[in-house]
């Protein structure tokens, strides 16, 4: 009786891995396929880098910028960030003769790129981090 019992619960446990492994699988795969979804085309674009589910307000995944992007928490702004730390008016991305740069608006609690405080107008580089409070975005410019 106590084989039977011993075997049930092996080949359930067995079940219950699989189904993890397989749902992993699938996250791996919903995200790489959601990457491919904007790379092929020719674009500059934010992609934000943190989780969605894990930030209180809501946000897109990519946001395509053509020739200004501006990023605060007033109702006027390209990408409204909901967040007590963010300035109404805070960072801006400004294209200028092909090149982006980066500038903040005199933030109060400042705007970051790849880790250092940003007091002027910086030129971007494709993989770069831009982080606002807790808010990280990845610029892309896929044109060069």
């Amino acid at each position: 009786m106590f084989n039977i019992i011993s075997l049930i619960f092996k080949y359930i446990f067995i079940v219950i891995i699989y189904l993890f492994i397989f749902s992993i699988i699938r996250l791996i795969y919903l995200d790489i396929r959601t990457i491919g979804t904007i790379d092929g085309d020719r674009f500059v674009y934010l992609k934000l880098v943190n989780r969605i589910d894990t930030l209180p307000y809501k946000l897109k995944e990519y946001y395509i910028i053509e020739k200004s992007l501006s990023l605060g928490r007033a109702k006027h702004n390209d990408i409204i960030l909901k967040d007590p730390f963010v300035s109404k008016e805070h960072l801006q991305i400004v294209r200028d003769e092909g090149k982006y740069f980066v500038e903040d608006l005199e933030s109060s609690n400042g705007s970051f790129l790849n880790g250092d405080r940003i007091y002027d107008a910086v030129e971007l580089n494709s993989k770069d981090i831009i982080k606002i409070s807790n808010v990280e975005f990845l610029f892309v410019n896929t044109n060069r």
